[in-house]
């Protein structure tokens, strides 16, 4: 029976952010959460960060984006081809951090009857961190997937994914999620 109260959100994967990240098997294993999803009927939305020319949305004073502004280096990309979406898959564009931030996230979500959220996406302590935080004052109930994540510092991801995410969240490795799913 298909899960469709479940969403995965496969958060800021996109080319140049993976490929300043996702060392190791991340892009695999997130495509293997995304392949389990479609088969088990959960619905699959990427959410990606973007900007208009001349980033305009981007203000002096928000410390983490107003760097991209002054070094011109963030060009919006899509999602890495390693993990592409697939027909009937949802694409989300937010403005900020969170995943909810500047986009329609909440309404797709509303829409659909989605009660769980699967959490995934780089960096951990950004947009996981954001999104999850948001996604519980909604009343979502919250996964993560801990090997779905990653961040440039190793040390900030063991202890978001040991210690602070549980108070509000299950984690679990995709592999135990996918069993889940398909028991």
């Amino acid at each position: 029976m298909p899960d469709n109260e479940t969403a995965l959100l496969i958060m800021d994967v996109q080319e140049e952010i993976a490929d300043r990240y996702a060392g190791g098997d991340l892009l695999e294993r997130l495509g293997r959460a995304a392949a389990a999803a479609r088969r088990a009927g959960v619905s699959v939305i990427y959410v990606e960060v973007e900007f208009r020319p001349g980033y305009p949305e981007i203000s002096r004073r928000n410390r983490s984006f107003s760097r991209i502004t002054e070094s011109r280096e963030f060009i919006n990309s899509k999602v890495h081809a390693a993990i592409a979406p697939q027909p009937g898959d949802i694409e989300i564009v937010k403005k900020r951090v969170s995943a909810f931030a500047g986009s329609d996230l909440e309404l797709v979500l509303r829409a659909r009857e989605i009660r769980t959220l699967v959490l995934s996406g780089i960096a951990t302590s950004g947009v996981v961190l954001s999104t999850l935080r948001a996604a519980t004052d909604m009343d979502f109930q919250l996964i993560v997937l801990e090997d779905c994540c990653a961040d440039n510092d190793p040390e900030v991801h063991r202890l978001l994914t040991e210690k602070i995410f549980r108070r509000q969240a299950e984690v679990l490795d995709v592999e135990s999620w996918e069993r889940r799913l398909f028991a």
